[in-house]
């Protein structure tokens, strides 16, 4: 379980730094994934940055519940946004699923490990 935990935190962290940084610099690849900078995608922006912050904290203090409550809402939206945008050929969408595969397993190994009412 440990090990998990730390693959999908780095995950987030590997993930999330390079896409935070474009998203402030308006790099290129940024605004073609993105789109150009707007209210909404700063917003975006913010959850982002709060995964980012919350998944840094996460890898130092492993409280496995923590863990679960950040991976569980990014598993559910990561699940919901292919039918926002309405295709799996988005690279934003295809990163998601991977990340939804290796969080599930996370997810899983924490519930078997702490047990159905630490999670509940």
């Amino acid at each position: 379980m440990n090990l998990m935990i730390t693959v999908s935190l780095m995950l987030n962290i590997v993930i999330l730094i390079p896409v935070t940084l474009g998203l402030i610099t308006g790099a290129t690849w940024a605004d073609q994934a993105y789109g150009e900078r707007s209210p909404a995608r700063d917003i975006l922006l913010s959850v982002y940055l709060a995964i980012l912050l919350v998944s840094c904290a996460l890898l130092i203090w492993k409280i496995p519940t923590g863990v679960a409550a950040l991976l569980l809402v990014q598993v559910v939206y990561k699940i919901i946004t292919p039918i926002t945008v309405g295709s799996v050929d988005h690279p934003v969408v295809a990163t998601n699923l991977f990340v939804v595969a290796c969080h599930t397993v996370t997810l899983g190994l924490i519930w078997l490990s702490i047990g159905r009412s630490a999670v509940t």
